[in-house]
């Protein structure tokens, strides 16, 4: 069945192809033997070139029929690319058909009329007149050589270029004198002599003849000089002036005009042509027919041609549409194995390729997606149920403060009354009064996408107390926008209890032992009092007096040190209001400047820290104080104290660094640095440092202490910026 339908269009190119070949070298033969064939014979081929028009005519309408009865069969089948095919194949067909056809009957009648007028031509008069223009012709090119001689003669002459000092000037005259004039020749003799002679570049000049030295001779003698010789397919017309300057002799100054192609030879050939048309007279309607002939078969030739081209070019345009409609229709099934097979090499095959090439990446990523999407979830999956598992509460919040996530962890520390908190506000989820500390830190975290850690918060539920240790970390994206907030809770509770238990012993043991020292004092004053009354000795008094006196003293200091716990124990609240930082540097610095001449202060301040900042200035004041006094006692009042300032904005934070030039910190003391009532000093209380963390972390920040470099120690504070 395929081998068949395959030899029918096979047989129709053949039989076209044929016909075509036939038809053209019918064609050829009649215009070749028009002069010489007899009547009969060409009204015999003219015959034959009608025949087959005619079954070329039969054969393009039933190509064309059989085809747009084909498409009509598709669109009724509703095949895919149908509808598109249809109106490219008779775009095609109307856009050659009618301006074809428009004009095939104007180019037929232009023809008929040519033809009528040609043969109406009085071509004897034609012939006349055109030896008639040609001798005119010769007659003004010669006159116009003639003219430009005598021009040149009397230059020459007037100015005296042919002497032989004006050579050169000579030269130059006539080479500009040559495309002034418009002169294909001009030549110079000197008596029998050719002084030059210039040429234009563009003759044929491997046909040109020298002027003969008789002529030369003649002109010199008097006789006119004219010369019209061939030369090439052309003549070349020469005039000349003979003249007489003083001092130099006879002058003959020549000039030459060249026509391309002889006239003479144009006429003649005029005559050959008319000779041939009046033997085409009588063959006028043949000649008629034979042009029409050949019109109508470049007509139905030009038809077929855009024809075929329509059929073949809606062919190659909705072949491979249909396949990628079908395809598509597959990959919209979520089938991803097509593939478009199509031999098409021009936009549409790399339309193909590129679909292949498309789908082949979509079977990949979807591959890798199930892959990335198994993982995922297997990652979610450990990550849940370390969340579900873990002591630590977790809430994620997007940047709206909208809870996307929230561990069992959380929802217990917190005691939450809402069962299902996830994409709600955290505003709404920790509304009770006892989440405001919590949810003010969290509105502070998320307008200011600051990192804060370990913020001791105490909850109160049902009669029981909670310690929590809230931090909060920013969530940014890939391109490092801020898109949410991690919280963090730590119950401190129990931590805290054993904290308290640990520390309460230590300082009791330390108060016991401050107290413990003026108490010893006391009982010896005491008892030594009691046994001079006993005695009743003559300096009793004055030893009472001294055992009273000690006594008062050392309860002084025991009441001192007790105020001094009660100062710890009662820290005002910090109020942060805007402050600059620089200037509360500045203003404490001023404090020691004048006091401590020792002391060499330097204030390094970064450029870029924030003018205003959330801060308590007087107990901002009073952190510096107390670690300035700390670091001028340890340098024993002899150094150098270095302060500096400086904005970390990745971090969204200010650090200030206060460094001695003391002893530095051991690695042992650096551990308990912080601690209530511990100290390093002599006569120190232990509460400085102490109550410098509280502040700093009353104030969202922190402070570390580590040995400065060659010698001293270093504070460093953190600051939300």
């Amino acid at each position: 069945m395929t081998i068949s339908s395959k030899k029918g269009p096979r047989l129709v190119g053949a039989v076209i192809i044929l016909l075509i070949i036939l038809f053209f070298a019918i064609e050829l033969f009649i215009r070749e033997s028009q002069e010489f064939s007899p009547t009969s014979v060409t009204n015999v081929l003219l015959s034959s070139l009608q025949i087959i028009v005619l079954l070329l005519f039969l054969i393009f309408l039933f190509i064309l029929g059989r085809y747009l009865l084909k498409l009509n069969l598709e669109r009724k089948r509703k095949v895919a690319g149908s509808h598109f095919k249809t109106k490219l194949v008779l775009f095609f067909i109307f856009l050659s058909f009618i301006p074809t056809l428009l004009l095939f009957f104007f180019a037929s009648d232009l023809i008929s009329r040519n033809i009528e007028m040609w043969f109406k031509t009085p071509l004897d008069k034609i012939l006349d007149d055109t030896k008639g223009l040609a001798e005119g012709v010769y007659a003004r090119a010669e006159e116009e050589a003639y003219h430009y001689a005598l021009e040149l003669g009397r230059d020459i002459r007037n100015q005296k270029l042919i002497l032989l000092e004006n050579r050169l000037i000579l030269r130059e005259f006539i080479r500009t004198k040559l495309a002034e004039y418009r002169l294909d020749e001009i030549g110079i003799f000197l008596e029998e002599e050719e002084l030059f002679m210039y040429l234009n570049p563009n003759l044929p000049l491997q046909n040109y003849k020298s002027i003969q030295l008789g002529m030369v001779q003649r002109a010199q003698a008097g006789e006119i000089f004219r010369i019209i010789e061939p030369m090439g397919n052309g003549d070349m017309i020469r005039r000349g002036v003979s003249l007489t300057i003083s001092g130099a002799g006879k002058v003959l100054v020549t000039t030459g005009k060249f026509f391309p192609q002889s006239y003479a030879q144009k006429i003649n050939a005029i005559n050959t042509y008319v000779q041939r048309y009046r033997l085409f007279i009588p063959q006028k309607v043949t000649v008629k027919t034979f042009y029409v002939i050949v019109l109508m078969f470049v007509t139905v030739l030009i038809i077929f041609a855009a024809s075929w081209i329509g059929f073949h070019l809606a062919k190659g345009i909705t072949v491979p549409i249909e396949k990628l409609a079908l395809a598509t229709k597959e990959v919209s099934r979520g089938n991803l194995d097509v593939h478009v097979e199509d031999p098409a090499s021009d936009e549409l095959g790399t339309l193909i390729d590129s679909f292949n090439q498309m789908i082949s990446d979509l079977k990949g990523s979807q591959e890798h997606i199930a892959q990335k999407t198994s993982e995922l979830e297997n990652r979610k999956q450990y990550i849940e149920t370390v969340l579900n598992n873990i002591t630590t509460g977790v809430i994620t919040l997007d940047a709206g403060g909208n809870i996307t996530t929230i561990n069992p962890s959380a929802r217990e520390m917190l005691a939450l009354e809402e069962r299902h908190p996830v994409g709600k506000s955290f505003r709404d989820v920790l509304s009770n009064l006892r989440y405001s500390e919590i949810v003010k830190n969290i509105d502070w975290g998320l307008r200011n996408k600051y990192r804060l850690s370990d913020k001791e918060i105490t909850i109160v539920s049902n009669g029981q107390i909670t310690t929590v240790a809230l931090a909060l970390s920013p969530l940014q994206g890939s391109n490092g926008d801020f898109t949410g907030m991690i919280v963090v809770f730590d119950n401190l509770t129990q931590l805290i209890k054993a904290q308290k238990i640990a520390a309460w012993k230590e300082v009791a043991q330390m108060v016991a032992h401050e107290i413990k020292n003026p108490l010893t004092p006391i009982q010896l004053s005491a008892e030594r009092i009691i046994k001079t009354l006993k005695k009743n000795e003559e300096n009793s008094r004055a030893v009472i007096e001294e055992g009273a006196r000690t006594i008062i003293q050392e309860a002084r200091t025991i009441k001192s040190l007790v105020d001094e716990f009660s100062n710890f124990a009662r820290l005002p609240k910090v109020e942060p209001k805007p402050a600059d930082l620089r200037s509360l540097v500045d203003q404490t610095i001023a404090l020691f400047r004048g006091i401590f001449s020792q002391i060499d202060f330097e204030i390094e301040h970064g450029r870029d820290i924030p003018p205003a900042l959330q801060l308590d200035p007087e107990q901002m004041k009073r952190v510096f104080i107390n670690i300035i006094d700390n670091a001028i006692e340890a340098m024993n009042k002899k150094g150098k104290i270095i302060i500096r300032t400086s904005l970390e904005k990745k971090e969204q934070r200010v650090k200030v660094e206060i460094a001695d030039t003391g002893p530095g910190i051991s690695a042992e003391d650096k551990a308990k640095l912080f601690l209530p009532y511990f100290s390093t000093k002599k006569k120190g209380t232990g509460l400085g440092l102490a109550i410098v963390n509280q502040i700093v972390r009353e104030h969202n920040g922190s402070i570390q202490a580590e040995n400065n470099s060659p010698t001293g120690a270093k504070f460093i504070i953190y600051l939300p910026a």
